[in-house]
């Protein structure tokens, strides 16, 4: 077998029973949805390949789960004075803090942000601390498990491979 082909089956086989391993304990252990955390693996890979960008695009996906609670608190107080209207005000309120946060020294993941709340809305939970502690738990398990993914693909494609004998 090529030595190419055979160290990314390698790759794809570890950075695969990582994924169903991270799936497994959200859904058996934790008892979160595995599809969030899968947008914890996502932000892993938005910017920056290492444990500290890691960790900035997963705290820019916490700050998004919290502008979509804001938001999801706000649309409730708005809506019997603003009725169909109050998506309008909140969408454009929550956008513009949202991208100008883009702007912040470290804390500036636009993709990050996005996800979160994204994720916040998909999930169709009330606003509360528990639904942000739910997602925030899945998230970053799955941007942990995107990191073990993408540090076992560094250490195969670096070890030396064994030369073929003649």
């Amino acid at each position: 077998m090529n030595k190419t082909v055979s160290t990314r089956l390698k790759a794809v086989t570890i950075e695969s029973v990582i994924a169903s391993t991270a799936a497994t304990l959200c859904v058996v252990v934790f008892e979160v949805p595995v599809w969030a955390m899968f947008v914890g693996w996502i932000s892993y890979f938005t910017r920056g390949l290492n444990l500290k960008q890691g960790a900035v695009n997963l705290v820019c996906v916490l700050i998004g789960l919290v502008l979509g609670i804001s938001a999801a608190y706000c649309m409730a107080m708005l809506t019997p004075f603003l009725g169909d209207y109050a998506i309008s005000v909140v969408v454009f309120a929550i956008t513009v803090v949202t991208l100008s946060m883009g702007k912040a020294r470290v804390f500036n993941n636009l993709l990050g942000f996005f996800l979160g709340l994204v994720t916040y809305f998909a999930s169709h939970q009330p606003p509360s601390l528990e639904a942000f502690g739910m997602l925030a738990l899945a998230a970053t398990m799955g941007a942990v498990a995107a990191l073990g993914a993408h540090t076992a693909q560094k250490r195969i494609q670096a070890s030396p491979r064994p030369e073929a004998s003649v």
